[in-house]
């Protein structure tokens, strides 16, 4: 239970009519949770706008409505509060409603087109390595210490997230680590947040389905770091043209790395191979279990991400041998014969150029690269016939297939992606919408120099059609493929 008037105190109020010395009892944006007397915030979302629900919630005897219009009667017993925007209001209210959580831990945001996940989660890996108790919110799952709690999405909705926030403060964790998508910067997710440092990864085409524009995709990026306080800092890869500009209105103290130019952070790669690279982080050599060059600016921003939270760089240096790579990103499984598959979530056209130029960088000229790859549906269409396009390039066979389809027709997606493709690579293109059939068929065709990449889904445990979720995982279908063609030797 809060006092509403010091809930208020945390967010900019134009109007209140009704009184605020009262006690209420949660705080909503679904008007099916509220409660009675607690505070429903009507937030204008990307499918429904809260304000329709206000007269429903009214009635069910609400303490506080929160909104940007007021309704044209007033409940009798409930409190108007106007705001300019609900969605910052929100995120504020959610801050206050659980004691400001973020101001008791050292909280690291990392956002980017690839690479989120992965330097979210080793940034995790290393507080723990380093003898700390920290949090992870990320696509794969959230962690409470080592307690995993499962996610459904990249960064929660602002009730859910501060609530996780707290349960870390109560476990008493230290760090905590998150990654900020585009979409949780331009909702007001993230609001009332208090982060000690900001991560830049990269930025390519992606979510245009909901920005429209690239350039409405960077602007939301760079919000995150917009918001930034002057004691936080700033990391970002100069190496991408977009760095610079995330960082021209922050506050933040600005830290760069890089594998190309001088930067506070410089990594290089030395040596690489499909278990492993050698790389040299500022003057030091270490063996880290990761492979590609896209891995290595994720380590190289690791490794300053680590020392800019407060870590020693000598224990850094030793703790980044330790990491191991995250589930479903550029995972390589290999069966008894030697068959090798390689799992990754690439699903822009960038990233499967990045996973595609690590592998022939290790298997050369002689080796023989075959691709599975598919789009999801419901999602930005321009980039199927890119992603295609890459592929072909890239691979000496592509097996087009099924994604997430969602609640589109998986086969016209895949016509869309063949679309992009000329007469020759159409000739190297195989069309296999059933999934598992597609990877059964490349690591059948495979040969022992040949290396299967299997791309989009990564660690992803199920496949959306038609607004149902099935069980699917492509690294059960690659173990499963792999007895059913080498029974003798599992």
């Amino acid at each position: 239970m809060k006092k509403l008037s010091r809930l208020l105190s945390e967010i900019d109020v134009i109007e209140v009519i009704g009184p605020t010395d009262r006690n209420v009892t949660s705080l909503e944006s679904d008007s099916r949770k509220t409660q009675r007397e607690g505070v429903f915030v009507a937030v204008k979302g990307v499918t429904t706008d809260g304000h329709r629900y206000i007269p429903v919630v009214a009635s069910n005897h609400v303490g506080a409505i929160v909104c940007e219009t007021l309704p044209s009667s007033f409940a009798e017993g409930v409190t108007y509060v106007r705001v300019a925007d609900t969605a910052l209001a929100l995120g504020k209210l959610a801050s206050a409603w659980h004691d400001h959580p973020s101001s008791k831990l050292k909280l690291v945001g990392v956002t980017g087109t690839n690479g989120k996940t992965t330097t979210a989660t080793l940034l995790y890996e290393m507080a723990r390595l380093e003898g700390y108790k920290a949090g992870l919110l990320s696509t794969v799952c959230n962690y409470i210490d080592g307690l995993a709690i499962p996610t459904t999405h990249t960064t929660p909705d602002p009730l859910t997230l501060n609530a996780l926030l707290a349960e870390m403060v109560e476990a008493g964790c230290d760090y905590a680590f998150m990654e900020v998508s585009s979409h949780a910067a331009d909702q007001q997710r993230i609001a009332g947040l208090q982060f000690a440092g900001g991560v830049f990864s990269n930025l390519t085409r992606d979510h245009l389905d909901y920005h429209h524009t690239v350039d409405n995709y960077m602007r939301a990026k760079k919000r995150f770091f917009d918001m930034l306080p002057a004691e936080a800092f700033a990391l970002i890869n100069i190496d991408d043209k977009n760095g610079r500009f995330m960082v021209q209105n922050t506050k933040a103290r600005v830290f760069t790395y890089s594998l190309r130019s001088d930067a506070d952070f410089k990594g290089r790669v030395l040596e690489t191979r499909l278990d492993g690279t050698l790389m040299m982080l500022n003057v030091k050599e270490v063996e880290v279990q990761f492979t590609g060059r896209f891995n290595a600016y994720n380590l190289t921003a690791v490794y300053g991400a680590s020392i800019l939270t407060g870590f020693k760089p000598e224990e850094v240096l030793v703790n980044m041998s330790r990491l191991v790579p995250v589930a479903g990103r550029f995972q390589t499984l290999r069966s008894p014969s030697g068959r090798t598959a390689i799992v990754d979530y690439a699903h822009t056209p960038d990233a499967l150029v990045n996973v595609l130029d690590t592998i022939r960088d290790i298997v050369g000229s002689e080796g023989e690269i075959i691709t599975v790859v598919g789009a999801g549906g419901n999602r930005d269409e321009g980039k199927r016939p890119m992603m295609a396009q890459e592929a072909a390039r890239r691979s000496d066979r592509l097996i087009l297939t099924s994604d997430n389809p969602r609640f589109e027709d998986p086969e016209a997606i895949i016509a869309e992606m063949k679309a992009g493709l000329d007469a020759e690579a159409l000739r190297r293109t195989l069309s296999i919408t059933d999934r598992l059939e597609a990877i059964r068929t490349a690591l059948q065709l495979a040969g022992q120099h040949s290396v299967v990449l299997i791309a989009g889904k990564g660690h992803e445990t199920y496949q959306e059609v038609k607004g149902t979720r099935h069980h699917f995982d492509d690294r059960e279908a690659v173990a499963q493929a792999f007895a059913e063609l080498e029974p003798g030797l599992n």
